[in-house]
């Protein structure tokens, strides 16, 4: 374990996630918040969008440029058009149940989504849900069914593989990507504690020793991993399980990270003192904090 003093960058959030390193700045979504915000090397916070009652997800880009990013509550994928509209690139309600979540877009614009499953925040008995994929013109299909709270997706072994972290499960599942972009060939990555049985959500998370939540792949093919119920970040590596635990501050959770900055050396963690929606919604304590590490992004 090491404490690397964490220093933060940018203003404090409602609950920010889904972190993205793109042309030189940070963007963050501010779920609870309803933004999307982008944090320069100098801290400056700039909200680029404010959506009318619903949360932000998972963020990518159309080859073109084009932003993309997950509706929550909608369960929709949107896309901001050059003129700044925003219009649905996909609709991911009938296949999606409870809120969608993260999301990773491919070089090419195919996008893969995960869902709940169930309603986390109402206590609702955990279920296994989908990753849905969609293709650039914004057809979904199911890329991959029952997945215990399938959540955030990397790309490893150049592009050929996908990971995925399953929240509620305490692993990391992979898929060999097909040049059609479909997922095959499925495999658990790491098991990195022993995996639960299905059962009210109070009991699953008292239990749960390792919760994967938004992670970042580095050049070497392991994960930085944001574990959501134990304030730590740590590094994961394919059949191993941890080799590598970063501690935050006391009092904050880890709900996400990414890695970046000019070198790809900097971990940039989204924190929080817990994910509950309405004291996040009712407060401003949510920050971004960062470290430097040893190998870069990927």
């Amino acid at each position: 374990m090491k404490d690397t003093g964490w220093p933060p960058t940018g203003a404090p959030g409602a609950f920010y996630e889904c972190p993205r390193w793109h042309e030189g700045v940070w963007w963050v979504s501010d779920f609870y918040a309803d933004r999307i915000v982008t944090v320069a090397g100098d801290g400056r916070t700039t909200t680029v969008l404010g959506l009318d009652g619903d949360h932000p997800g998972g963020l990518g880009w159309l080859p073109g440029g084009a932003l993309l990013f997950v509706a929550m509550r909608a369960r929709k994928v949107m896309r901001r058009e050059p003129d700044g509209s925003l219009v649905v690139h996909a609709d991911l309600a009938p296949y999606c149940e409870g809120p969608a979540n993260d999301m990773l877009v491919l070089p090419d614009g195919t996008a893969f989504v995960g869902c709940f499953g169930f309603d986390l925040n109402a206590g609702e008995h955990p279920r296994t849900a989908a990753l849905l994929g969609v293709l650039p013109d914004g057809t979904v299909r199911v890329a991959a069914e029952d997945l215990v709270f399938p959540n955030a997706a990397v790309l490893t072994d150049h592009g050929r593989t996908l990971v995925v972290g399953e929240t509620f499960a305490g692993r990391h599942t992979a898929f060999t990507v097909t040049p059609d972009g479909r997922l095959d060939e499925r495999r658990t990555w790491a098991q990195v504690v022993p995996s639960p049985p299905l059962g009210p959500t109070g009991e699953m998370i008292a239990g749960l020793r390792y919760a994967p939540d938004g992670c970042a792949v580095d050049v070497s093919g392991d994960l930085w991993v944001a574990d959501a119920l134990h304030g730590r970040v740590v590094r994961v590596r394919e059949g191993e399980g941890i080799v590598e635990q970063l501690d935050l501050p006391d009092g904050l959770g880890a709900f996400a990270c990414g890695l970046g900055g000019d070198d790809g050396r900097t971990l940039l963690v989204c924190a929080a003192p817990d994910f509950d929606p309405r004291a996040r919604a009712a407060a401003r304590d949510s920050v971004l904090l960062t470290t430097r590490v040893r190998v870069p992004a990927a």
